[in-house]
């Protein structure tokens, strides 16, 4: 059982400190989901019901072992229960005696979601309603100072109002009930300054909107500034309350400010404090961030002047054991994982997020988009206006936060959104995520060519609130690279946000052994999973998202050492970055790289928007190298993207992997009805006479299960005719013909053991998914593979980004992507992967390596588990067979869109040749040796 720890040492903190002039917090429930205190507990109804027990506070109920576990669709279901349970809660404190005089308020920071609240048998106030909001009562009134007290809550999972329930209960994503974030007392002075609403500019000047709850005499503020350090920014800003008044606004100017950005997050100590004569009142400390956010109408968001392109993605508050109530570890986290995906922005979907969460943004650096929930309905005129006063009003000073949300898709009451001008001293932009709207277009879910009238082509700002809809693989990274390219060709682009950062599978308490549910595929699926491991698209994202970016380059032995690097930051010079590089020599089936070159290189001067020249003394080191890598830090030292080229063609390691010098031995050869046998020393290869497939192979440790290929995938083909002998130097052939696609392929036993296939190239073809060849090889023999390519991630057509050229080995895993949830192993073993040089397959018969001679060629590793519940086109089609070789492969599609409504590299392939062409055959050495 967690202890009361925390508790009893604030409020040490408290009697030690009862005179202070500051606002003291003191806790009475745990401070976040891993920091709980343990709370009286009666639920109504489901589980675990109708006697008092003990719960952690702050908790979702459900995920603690009560009442009914619900989808926000369920109540559209007959078939499904809706619980519409209550959750009581006791809990005792002490208030000291010296309190008596000052103002006491009780804080929640979110409860689902009627909750009403008793101190000592009283009411503390009316009702709240609405889940994700603060809110508080002064009980000032209540307490019995110097004793025991009791709190009394009643928590209803559903609301008696139904806007409330249509903005929150039937939305797209779990319904929790529960007090799910902190409660807390607000120890004020008798006199205190209830507000101190604060608009910190960029250039250095703030306005400050001060209530005070009474002022019988008139008072004096002075405003100070500080440094992180404590070290004084700035001289004394003085201003004076006249008598009788409860508001003042304060101006004032701090000198030699540096402003807030996510690439710079700046912060400060503002002291507001509230003196009397010499005596001082009340003091409030702020931590801020100066700023200036503007929405210019048909240009852009301009924050410190500069125009802003948002890189955001969606994020839930959710973890999987304990739904919404969350850590500090949770949003660390988060904001770390955006961060490394290159993300400056984050949209909070959909309603308010734990106030700790924007502290991290405030000092982590991200922009923040707060949204009021309403997932496609709105709060009524009554409960509406008081939940946007409480989300403005808790937020107010949190630099990061640079636009208000109104709801999401249908989520608002246009008549509310007045409320947030009104509340907002600093005036943020106000979005309606799905609408053009306000001067922004935020258009949901555009295909690729989405461009009538707007986007692309339109008049406005454009930033889809929700695009690439994630579902199990696809979706998220596939078909950003063509999306964002085309969006940066206008002057409007003003961002874009991906749905969503993870999948919400929750674990389910009220079903034997581990259940992960995720409703099927409703609940939301991310770029990282429940307990945020990283799918392909992460680093997709972070590669495309980059902002420093590689301008196209090849680059093999002779290449002059220039890249060309564009500045995409913001606010940042190329200057204050790093860069290095390191060339690597590798070795045929061995995972170990040698490191022949690397150094460190000037960071050049490139302001934002510019492209530089950076040249890389790498000459020597080309020389014997195969992969080139090249890496940019940002001015904290972390690593924006490693990108890494091929220096030599495929051929180039053929030959240097070496057809000479091994030991040869004459080649046998045997026939029956159907086979014929090549021996050669301890290996021994059967092929089908009739079609020239294999059959078996052995080496000295037995049998190899490769067989059955090659066959042609991704044409209606058949064979034409086979013949087989030996050469002049005596190597085994046999040649089969076909009467389309590849017409000949040819196979060569090599008196040296090795084995050698030759299929003919395409020629044409169009609304071609996949085209090559295949073997069968049973998936339950393997044990890992180690391949040279792109890794270690699997690609999709429209998905090449973020997987990086050099060797890799992954163990055998039968992960299904966004589903296998109590074992979500990446990267997938199964799929297609980029660029073969080699791969080596070990197995529980026998290793054995497949080395490319051809250029961009496709290495498929048997077929991924499909879904249960596959949508539109997140399931491209697999070849036949188990190992395939391949040309093209397919892209894959979103929750929404196919994938030919990604971009052109989304569609299906299109091939053409003509006659004399010197095309690219496939081109595969086999060594069975062993």
């Amino acid at each position: 059982m967690k202890t009361n720890r925390i508790v009893l040492l604030l409020f040490l903190l408290v009697f030690s400190s009862a005179f202070s002039q500051e606002t003291e917090i003191v806790f009475l429930s745990g401070t976040d989901a891993e920091k709980t205190v343990e709370w009286d507990f009666f639920c109504t109804d489901g589980r675990n019901s109708g006697e008092w027990t003990k719960i952690q506070v702050p908790s979702n109920w459900e995920l603690q072992g009560f009442g009914t576990y619900n989808y926000g669709h369920d109540w559209s279901n007959r078939d499904k229960t809706l619980g519409k349970e209550h959750g009581l809660y006791r809990h005792e404190f002490i208030v000291p005696a010296n309190w008596q005089g000052k103002t006491v308020n009780i804080v929640f920071d979110g409860s689902m979601t009627d909750t009403e609240v008793k101190i000592n048998g009283k009411l503390a106030g009316e009702i709240h309603q609405g889940a994700f909001y603060r809110f508080k009562y002064n009980i000032s009134e209540l307490l019995n100072y110097g004793e025991t007290n009791l709190l009394e809550v009643d928590v209803a999972k559903h609301s008696s109002n139904e806007s409330v329930n249509r903005a929150e209960r039937q939305a797209d994503f779990w319904i929790f009930g529960g007090i799910f974030r902190p409660v807390f007392l607000e120890v004020l002075p008798a006199i205190h300054m209830s507000r101190t609403a604060i608009d910190a500019k960029a250039d250095g000047s703030f306005n400050i909107l001060l209530d005070v709850n009474r002022n019988e005499s008139g008072y004096s503020v002075l405003v100070d500034l500080f440094h992180l350090n404590g070290k004084r920014a700035g001289q004394t800003v003085h201003a004076e309350l006249e008598k009788g008044a409860g508001s003042k606004m304060i101006s004032g100017k701090f000198d030699e400010i540096k402003s807030w950005n996510p690439e710079w997050p700046n912060l400060y100590n503002m002291q507001i404090t509230l003196k009397k004569g010499d005596e001082t009142l009340h003091t409030v400390s702020e931590r801020i961030g100066f700023r200036t956010v503007e929405l210019r109408k048909h240009d852009g968001f301009y924050i410190n002047g500069e125009k802003v392109v948002f890189k955001g993605v969606n994020r839930h508050s959710f973890w999987p054991e304990t739904g919404r109530a969350l850590s500090e570890a949770n949003h660390l986290q988060d904001i770390h994982l955006m961060k490394e995906m290159n993300m400056n922005a984050v949209r909070c979907s959909h309603y308010v997020p734990d106030k700790r969460f924007l502290e991290l943004c405030d000092s982590l650096g991200l922009f923040v988009l707060d949204e009021v929930t309403g997932w496609q309905d709105g709060y009524d005129t009554i409960v509406g206006p008081k939940l946007i006063k409480e989300t403005v009003l808790r937020d107010e000073n949190h630099p990061s936060v640079v636009i208000w949300d109104h709801g999401n898709e249908g989520g608002w009451d246009f008549a509310n959104e007045k409320w947030l001008n009104y509340w907002d001293i600093q005036d943020r932009p106000v979005l309606c995520p799905w609408l053009l709207h306000n001067g922004a277009d935020t258009h949901h879910y555009p295909q690729f060519d989405y461009a009538i009238g707007r986007f692309v082509f339109g008049n406005d700002p454009f930033m889809p609130t929700e695009f690439l809809h994630g579902l199990y693989d696809g979706g998220h990274g596939a078909g950003l690279e063509e999306f964002w390219r085309s969006y940066q060709s206008s002057p409007l682009l003003a961002g874009g946000f991906l749905w969503v950062l993870a999948d919400e599978a929750v674990l389910r308490t009220d079903k034997p052994g581990t259940v992960f549910d995720s409703d099927g595929n409703h609940a939301p699926d991310g770029i990282v999973g429940p307990h945020r491991e990283k799918e392909g698209s992460f680093y997709t994202i972070k590669e495309v998202w980059s902002p420093v970016q590689v301008q196209p380059v090849t680059i093999n032995r002779e290449w002059n050492g220039r890249l060309f690097l564009k500045n995409e930051f913001i606010y940042t010079n190329l200057k204050d970055c790093a860069f290095n590089w390191r060339a690597v020599k590798t070795k045929v089936g061995s995972s170990r790289v040698t490191t022949v070159g690397s150094g460190v290189i000037g960071a050049p001067e490139a302001l934002p928007g510019e492209t530089t020249l950076l040249e890389v003394n790498c000459a020597d080191a080309l020389k014997t190298a195969d992969v080139f890598q090249f890496t940019a830090l940002d001015p904290n030292g972390y690593e924006l993207y490693t990108w890494s080229w091929p220096v030599v063609q495929p051929e180039e390691i053929v030959n240097e992997w070496s057809l000479t010098g091994l030991k040869e031995s004459e080649i046998e050869i045997e026939k029956t009805e159907d086979l014929i046998v090549a021996r050669v020393g301890d290996l021994e290869f059967s092929f089908n006479k009739a079609d020239g497939t294999l059959q078996n192979i052995r080496n000295k440790k037995g049998q190899i299960s490769l067989s059955g290929g090659p066959f042609p995938v991704g044409a209606d083909s058949k064979v034409a005719g086979a013949k087989w002998g030996k050469d002049e130097n005596g190597n085994f052939k046999l040649e089969v013909l076909y009467d389309a696609y590849p017409k000949k392929m040819v196979w060569t036993v090599y008196k040296n053991g090795l084995l050698f296939l030759e299929a003919d190239p395409l020629q044409g073809g169009r609304n071609i998914d996949f085209i090559g060849i295949s073997f069968n090889y049973p998936e339950e023999y393997c044990k890992s593979v180690r391949w040279m390519g792109r890794g270690p991630y699997r690609v999709w057509k429209n998905r090449l980004k973020g997987s990086n050229f050099g060797v890799w080995e992954k163990a055998y895993n039968n992960t299904i992507t966004g589903e296998s949830f109590n074992n979500l192993v990446y990267p997938e073993f199964k799929g297609y992967h980029g660029n073969l040089y080699w791969a080596t397959l070990e197995t529980s018969e026998s290793d054995f390596t497949v080395i490319s001679e051809t250029p961009n060629l496709f290495f498929r590793l048997f077929t991924p588990g499909k879904p249960q519940h596959v949508a539109v086109g997140t399931y491209p089609p697999f070849p036949e067979g188990d190992i395939s070789f391949l040309y093209e492969i397919p892209a894959i599609g979103t929750k929404f869109k196919q994938a030919d409504q990604l971009g052109p590299k989304s569609r299906k392939g299109v091939f053409g040749g003509h006659y004399g062409d010197e095309t690219y055959p496939i081109k595969l050495w086999f060594d069975f040796r062993n």
